[in-house]
């Protein structure tokens, strides 16, 4: 009895859930629990962001640009504030991990672990509150079939363009004693900037974006509507190669094409790696100094 009760649970609670949400959740755990801050920072952050930057243009600035562009600024900075710091974004994870500004591939496996899970809970559940509350429907990346190598190409040059903001705000300038504000301000107004002129594959430039949207999307493609039936088909990981290849594949290569050309012009290891090119700056006194951290 108690065994087929635990089951029935089980079983209920595995139905109920967004499709590699629990699998998220145990990676917080991974090395004694070593990572735990840093997933939780990731997980709320991408909780957050997902709900504070998606609603530009949707919930907050319908019918100006100007009020979604500035909601959008707001979403990105209060996201980033409360969550502590998080990348929310598997590329960039990357991008830290082989430039070594983070603890190695576990740190950034489990980053990456707790920013799907934060957009597997965040998509089905807004959507929950946007329908009880009559609120437009937050949308997310998606791409055309036909066009999926102009799609990989957009994803690829809007992820090094990304990248490069990042580097350039968080490690190559200083804005005093304001810096934390107008950095993240100028990264929030890049980002919208980069929406608008890459919009072929969304655009996402976050490999978790366009996986955690198509899970959550794929569950009214099947026949679920609105947010009754949500709860009882949560969507399924996406089958078809070519959203693997447009949403991980073209991002991280752009995200270790960044990291490349930025190991070159800073002089900072690729992989624990000196390259032999490098660096196209020499700072003050002639002495290689270590990059800032990320955050």
């Amino acid at each position: 009895m108690i065994f087929s009760t635990l089951a029935y649970i089980v079983s209920n609670v595995l139905a109920y859930s967004p499709p590699g949400l629990i699998l998220s959740f145990l990676s917080a755990f991974v090395v004694d629990g070593r990572y735990f801050k840093a997933y939780k920072q990731e997980f709320v952050g991408t909780f957050l962001m997902i709900a504070f930057t998606f609603s530009a243009g949707k919930w907050v600035g319908v019918d100006t640009w100007q009020v979604a562009w500035l909601a959008h600024a707001v979403g990105v900075i209060a996201a980033d504030r409360i969550g502590g710091g998080p990348h929310v974004n598997p590329a960039v994870s990357v991008s830290m991990w082989c430039l070594g500004k983070i603890d190695g591939y576990t740190e950034m496996y489990v980053r990456i672990a707790g920013q799907m899970g934060g957009g597997l809970l965040a998509f089905p559940l807004y959507r929950f509150f946007s329908n009880t509350l009559g609120w437009n429907s937050l949308g997310g990346p998606e791409f055309s079939i036909e066009n999926v190598n102009e799609a990989f190409l957009s994803e690829f040059f809007a992820t090094i363009l990304l990248c490069f903001t990042i580097y350039a705000l968080n490690w190559q300038m200083n804005f005093g004693k304001y810096h934390y504000w107008v950095k993240q301000a100028l990264t929030a107004f890049a980002i919208r900037f980069l929406i608008e002129v890459f919009p072929t594959a969304g655009p996402a430039m976050n490999p978790m974006l366009g996986t955690t949207w198509a899970v959550f999307n794929s569950a009214f493609d099947s026949g679920a509507d609105l947010d009754s039936e949500i709860w009882e088909n949560m969507g399924t990981f996406p089958q078809d190669a070519e959203h693997y290849f447009v949403y991980w594949i073209s991002p991280i290569c752009g995200a270790l094409t960044a990291s490349f050309l930025y190991a070159i012009y800073s002089g900072d290891a690729f992989f624990g790696h000196k390259l032999p090119m490098g660096p196209l700056v020499t700072p003050i006194g002639g002495v290689a100094t270590p990059s800032a951290p990320s955050k």
